[in-house]
């Protein structure tokens, strides 16, 4: 059985440490299994919320306080998403884990495609 790191080590990991070899199992999972996705987006999307309600202390109406926060978070949801993949092999290859488990559940889903494409081109 896989340790599970500490809040300490949790509160490293999130800022980018490498947890013990002991935890790999943990890891793969927080990366690549179930609910990954959600755990990546709200561990960078959800801290930044108060940052950018500073901007609302700002004098002026409302609505630019909410339209300079927008400006920040819109571009961010979007990068955040775009570099998924990327981020999830690099915090794999940081803790000695294979990066194709990136995209393993994309390769196995598109596994009958391939196959049905090969059969019918002769390559099967």
């Amino acid at each position: 059985m896989s340790a599970t790191p500490s809040f300490v080590q949790r509160l490293g990991y999130i800022a980018g440490r490498t947890l013990p070899a002991s935890m790999t199992d943990w890891v793969r999972a927080d990366l690549v299994g179930p609910g990954a996705t959600r755990r990546y987006l709200l561990r960078i999307l959800v801290p930044l919320i108060p940052v950018l309600m500073l901007f609302l202390l700002l004098p002026g109406p409302l609505w630019m306080g909410l339209a300079m926060m927008a400006l920040l978070y819109l571009p961010l949801i979007y990068f955040t998403v775009a570099l998924m993949y990327v981020y999830r092999r690099h915090r794999l290859i940081k803790h000695g884990l294979d990066p194709a488990l990136a995209d393993a559940d994309a390769r196995r889903k598109a596994e009958p495609e391939r196959q049905a494409y090969e059969r019918r081109h002769g390559r099967g």
